[in-house]
């Protein structure tokens, strides 16, 4: 082995120390995920949950840009599961990629999957998550990729890393949760708190002892990895008193810049800058996070903390130590959204150079949000209008999940059954998407997915609808990062809009967020073949059928083919 790695994972924090490397090859690492069950008690409640090794969050996967890495993944619980390593691109490894009855069967109990990919071309934090149901929720931890040999950070070296992974906290199972819901028609229970690293801070009943503390010392320079994997919300954060510099959105370097506030999708990853005080203060400053959201519907509306706090010699401990409070917008503050979101800028150099499609070979306009489906009969439910079920759309198709893998149906051509390639380019019934919204709330259901030709450009506009009420949708494409070119607010217009489209340095991302009562447009080549899921990363949203798939053909090419699934790939 050409480098060593060091990765600390105590009481849910996350901190990573590296160590210098010799020689220039790449390495393979190997990890194992044990899927079982374990305790763990958070305010009053103690319930056992789905883990990755016993851990919550899970451990981080520690590599190095050019590295193979090899998952093994047993399944020790009643649950099927599959893992998702969220923003890997997966080149020519589609059957690594891990959502559930996408690109693979799940794994179930007592069973194993190797999960093999190389990392080409990324660095910087993503994550890795469950891609069943709702198991997510506590089945995730951090995917940190360091620069490759003789590369080094575009910005000053930090003196230390630290991973903070925010997340949701259920006093009930969260399996239970959703199927109630999809069962009755109606919105799913909320969670009970937020966390930072499993911990859920001093704001909430019997949990003041399970609050993260993140220990500093004067006049450093420290590397934040933050990661959003809450389940249904978008967060707002900030550090009380200090500046963070965003210096990488989801594993790509962005052009720095200042802010007290950040705003995270769930999906997202964002690494900042925190310079610290050039000396102690007599004080400890709150790290708070709470939703955006301008849902009609139920939400956690409360608020996480951790600690920031500074290291001293002195054994001298002040008995008053003033705690200091950061502001953070109003809930459904959209303005400020908008505003942190539009400052992003892809750092383009000579040795990270920006492959933004200048022309355009297929165009989708996309429409996204909330609807109804009729109650089926002989059943009652509690929808939003009188018996009706919720439903989530893209172009008025609610996703329905396949009995069998759609990649290997695609891939053995047996899609009869499996899947139709009838997704609509276009709405088929447009309206008014952001206006008053009349007799379109009803969608309809199946398994439609786009076929692409290799390399086309590709280039997607998704509109926010306001059927059942506007409102912000994380979508994620797997496979693929996008660059984004444009986004407003109301209806987009395809005569105006694409004047004013960025097409020199726009931020690169693999999940970005449809803006509430607006649009956002992005593109990207399909040069990567295979099956690659696109969903709403509102997992709420996701169950009701705000998703779709693209199949990305075979170039001619050798290494343009997907090459045969792996012979231990799990079987439905």
């Amino acid at each position: 082995m050409s480098g060593s790695f060091v990765a600390i994972f105590l009481f849910g924090i996350s901190c990573l120390f590296t160590f210098p490397e010799v020689g220039n090859a790449s390495i393979t690492r190997h990890y194992k995920f044990n899927i079982v069950m374990a305790n763990y008690t958070r305010l009053c409640t103690r319930k056992s949950m789905v883990t990755v090794n016993g851990q919550f969050p899970g451990p981080p996967i520690v590599a190095r840009e050019g590295d193979r890495v090899i998952v093994k993944v047993v399944n020790h619980v009643s649950s099927n599961i599959t893992m998702h390593w969220h923003g890997v691109r997966q080149l020519l490894s589609g059957w690594a990629d891990g959502p559930g009855y996408i690109t693979q069967c799940p794994i179930q109990t007592n069973n194993t999957y190797v999960y093999n990919f190389t990392i080409e071309g990324q660095r910087g934090t993503l994550l890795y998550h469950a891609h069943v149901s709702w198991l997510r929720s506590t089945v995730y931890g951090p995917i940190i990729i360091l620069p490759s040999h003789n590369s080094s950070y575009p910005f000053p070296k930090p003196y230390k890393e630290f991973t903070l992974s925010f997340g949701e906290w259920f006093n009930a199972d969260t399996e239970d949760i959703i199927n109630q819901a999809l069962q009755t028609g109606a919105s799913p229970n909320v969670s009970n708190a937020y966390t930072i690293n499993g911990l859920p801070g001093p704001f909430y009943n019997c949990s003041e002892k399970h609050t993260y503390r993140l220990r500093v010392k004067p006049g450093k320079t420290y590397l934040l990895r933050i990661i959003n994997a809450a389940l249904n919300d978008e967060l707002f954060f900030s550090i009380a008193n200090h500046t963070m510099t965003v210096v990488e959105a989801d594993a790509v370097y962005v052009k720095p810049f200042e802010t007290q506030v950040l705003l995270i999708s769930p999906g997202q990853t964002r690494n900042v800058l925190l310079k610290t005080k050039p000396i102690s203060p007599n004080a400890k400053f709150f790290m708070l996070a709470r939703p955006y959201s301008n849902s009609q519907g139920p939400i956690d509306n409360t608020t996480v903390a951790g600690i920031l706090e500074y290291k001293t010699k002195s054994s001298f401990k002040p008995k008053n130590t003033t705690f200091i409070t950061p502001f953070l917008p109003p809930i459904n503050d959209t303005n400020t959204a908008a505003n942190i979101s539009s400052r992003y800028r892809r750092l383009v150099n000579s040795e990270f150079p920006a492959n933004v499609p200048q022309n355009v070979d297929h165009k989708f306009y996309m429409t996204v949000g909330l609807g109804t489906t009729p109650c089926p009969i002989n059943q009652t439910c509690q929808g939003p209008t009188n018996n009706t079920k919720f439903a989530a759309s893209i172009n008025n198709n609610s996703f329905v999940l396949p009995s069998k893998s759609i990649l290997e149906s695609y891939y053995f051509k047996k899609s009869e059954g499996v899947y139709t390639t009838d997704f609509p380019k276009v709405p088929p019934n447009p309206f008014n998407y952001t206006g008053i919204v009349t007799n379109v709330s009803f969608v309809s259901n199946g398994t439609k997915v786009v076929v692409l030709p290799f390399n086309a450009s590709v280039e997607v506009v998704l509109q926010d609808t306001s059927i059942a009420g506007i409102e912000s949708h994380p979508l994620h494409l797997h496979g693929y990062n996008f660059y984004v070119v444009g986004q407003g607010f109301g209806n987009y217009d395809p005569i105006n809009d694409p004047k004013i489209f960025n097409l020199v340095d726009p931020v690169e991302l693999n999940t970005v967020g449809v803006p509430s009562g607006g649009w956002v447009a992005f593109r990207f080549f399909a040069d990567n073949p295979g099956v690659w899921f696109m969903h709403c990363h509102f997992d709420v949203h996701l169950s009701w059928g705000l998703d779709m798939a693209w199949i990305v053909l075979d170039g001619k090419l050798p290494n343009q083919k997907l090459p045969p699934p792996p012979s231990d790939l799990p079987k439905c």
